[in-house]
């Protein structure tokens, strides 16, 4: 694949984004967002870094220790940056700065001045403004500053993150095109670990392949931590850590995604570590596909996340009956919610900048959903080894999760690309073998 298409989101879209903000400000008033500093990883080593999604929605600017000013005032609007200055020896050691010099023109900005100077520039700036917007508790060194800088009022601050975290929510054509290569990045990836996978591999030899098919791709990094689960490892939600010995028979739960120039791709497959499901893993696994196209097919305009979730109840609690997994009458055990002892997170949550992404879901994830929103569908089973059900069920955890864009006709499922039929998964890992 040519990776010429590798690129940012066009300038046009951070300026028109900020204009927006303007048009939400009040009168005569200031928004303040920081960026995220180096995070130490031992020593003097520093994690590699990556910028506030935020910060990074509203200037494309990926340096550490910045901060967005944008004023409102009646004579016109200034949308001023403040970061680290040139200095020939840090960036002999530590790589490239963009200077407060070039920063205006880069970054479309009206004014540049550098971090050191932020404290006496805040005090000039901000003194005759009535209202301020800025996000408590976001970046710790932001607080420090803002609170030194000004006397503030923090019960009378207006919190931006309503604001901003609405106009995340619906993404633009250039963000779905960004979000659609995410996606196809993290299904090659997993189609490389299906191939791959096989007895007595280790589990981070597998998150290696995939992050090795994401780099390939353009993508340096994942969305979040690789969660390469063998067996019963796969009843941990969150398993991270990647460094057991793959055994014949188990099933293998992969959840990983992309990150690609800041979109994140978030997938989830499950599939048999030698190439063939068992047939009580059929039977698992069957109830959660059945459940999971049973969501996409509701996940539309006007419906709503809660509503799919609950046909996947239905559709999981009917299966676990018939398999003798539940035992009782389905209605009472969808009242009592007794499936939550096997299926105990959401249906899915908001994609974009951060892999769980921000914006409202309404009080009970009932918020309609609208075109222009990306959502994953992500139902799973997860049967301990230690629950009271019968033996060929213990231990079988199940997840299988696509990216979903919803559009004025339905949706767009982004990650189409990796097979998620019982069949098909047999049949690649079969060619591979």
């Amino acid at each position: 694949m040519d990776l010429a298409y590798l690129q940012k989101l066009p300038d046009s879209e951070f300026i028109e984004r900020r204009q927006r903000v303007f048009e939400q400000m009040q009168d005569n008033s200031a928004l303040i967002v920081f960026t995220e500093t180096e995070k130490r990883r031992n020593s003097d080593n520093e994690y590699l870094f990556r910028p506030d999604s935020y910060f990074w929605y509203l200037t494309g600017f990926a340096e550490p220790k910045s901060v967005l000013l944008l004023i409102k005032a009646a004579e016109k609007n200034e949308s001023i940056i403040f970061l680290r200055e040139k200095n020939p020896e840090m960036e002999t050691w530590h790589g490239r700065r963009l200077g407060t010099i070039a920063a205006p023109q880069q970054l479309n900005i009206d004014e540049a001045y550098n971090i050191d100077d932020i404290d006496a520039i805040f005090a000039k700036k901000l003194r005759d403004l009535t209202a301020c917007y800025y996000a408590k508790g976001l970046q710790e060194w932001g607080d420090k500053i803002v609170s030194k800088t000004f006397s503030i009022d923090w019960d009378n601050v207006i919190d931006w993150q309503p604001m901003l975290s609405e106009m995340r929510l619906f993404k633009s054509k250039n963000e779905i095109a960004l979000m659609q290569q995410a996606g196809q990045i993290s299904a090659l990836g997993h189609i490389r670990a299906m191939k791959q996978t096989r007895p007595n591999r280790y589990e981070m030899e597998i998150e290696g392949e995939l992050q090795y098919e994401f780099s390939r791709f353009g993508a340096r990094f994942p969305a979040y931590n690789h969660i390469v689960a063998g067996g019963h490892n796969g009843c941990i939600l969150h398993y991270t850590e990647n460094d057991q010995v793959l055994k014949d028979g188990d099933l293998l739960l992969i959840d990983s995604g992309a990150e690609f120039a800041m979109y994140a791709g978030d997938i989830s497959r499950t599939f048999p570590v030698n190439g063939k499901f068992s047939p009580a893993q059929r039977e698992i696994y069957q109830i959660v596909l059945d459940s999971m196209k049973a969501a996409i097919e509701l996940l539309v305009p006007n419906s709503s996340i809660k509503i799919a979730n609950e046909k996947v109840c239905r559709i999981m609690v009917e299966g676990l009956v018939r398999l003798g997994v539940l035992k009782g009458d389905v209605e009472q055990l969808l009242a009592d919610k007794a499936y939550r002892q096997f299926y105990m997170h959401g249906l899915g949550h908001w994609l974009g900048l951060d892999v769980h992404d921000v914006g409202n879901y309404g009080t009970e994830r009932d918020r309609p959903l609208e075109p222009g929103m990306v959502l994953t569908v992500e139902p799973g089973l997860y049967i301990s080894p230690d629950a009271d059900v019968p033996e060929q069920y213990k231990g079988i955890g199940v997840r299988i999760e696509d990216n979903l864009l919803i559009t004025e006709y339905g949706n767009k499922n982004l990650t189409t690309a990796v097979p998620k039929e019982m069949d098909e998964i047999e049949a690649i890992m079969a060619q591979s073998a």
